[in-house]
């Protein structure tokens, strides 16, 4: 890897672009997460891509609704969603406006603010695992719905932000079916990792959840 970190945020135009693009570009970048409580730096590891209305597996299918809005707005911006009832997921809009395409940030580790990270994620049986998953990443980083729609590429002020980071050898992508996508998207190779990362999550194919009687 490269001694050699960029500090200067991912522009506009890096997301303006395929989401499958986008997506593999975005490992090893830094993602930088301000609160009142201190900062949190997270080097990505692994994100999966959904093309929106291209997509089966994407929440913009169907079109659009209240829940998913932010993802048919600008590239460059934070779509947030809640799942289970449960965890919050983090996803960063790419491609034109109006596409609705997005890549959900999956897991990644903490390079800067651990401390406070593990105050977050008191469940963590190490550091590894502060951030491998994408509840577990958005616990840590404290990401909910107040930062939906979030611009990525404001000020140095701003809650979130991505910078250039590390550069990543292509060699050390690899690729293959989304976690826990069933239907027409299950097979999509749209999930992304780096080799040899051990804060990678687990895959897990999906599993029906049976309806309560």
């Amino acid at each position: 890897m490269s001694a050699r970190t960029d500090r200067t945020p991912l522009s506009r135009s890096f997301y303006d672009r395929p989401v499958l693009s986008v997506a593999p570009d975005l490992l090893g970048r830094t993602l930088v997460r301000r609160t009142g409580e201190g900062t949190i730096e997270l080097r990505i590891t692994e994100v999966e891509a959904y093309e929106g209305r291209l997509d089966p597996g994407s929440h913009a299918y169907r079109g659009r609704t209240p829940r998913n809005a932010s993802m048919f707005g600008p590239p460059g911006h934070a779509y947030v969603y809640f799942i289970y009832g449960m965890w919050f997921s983090l996803n960063l809009v790419c491609g034109p406006e109006g596409t609705a395409s997005g890549v959900l940030i999956r897991a990644g580790e903490i390079t800067e603010g651990t401390e406070l990270a593990r105050k977050r994620r008191l469940s963590a049986r190490n550091d590894k695992e502060l951030a491998k998953g994408p509840a577990r990443l958005a616990t840590a980083l404290e990401v909910t719905r107040v930062l939906d729609g979030t611009d990525l590429c404001g000020g140095p002020d701003d809650p979130l932000t991505v910078l250039t980071g590390t550069p990543t050898d292509p060699e050390l992508v690899l690729s293959g079916p989304r976690t826990g996508v069933g239907g027409a998207g299950a097979h999509h190779p749209y999930r992304f990792w780096l080799a040899h990362e051990p804060t990678v999550s687990p895959y897990r194919a999906h599993a029906p959840r049976r309806r309560s009687t």
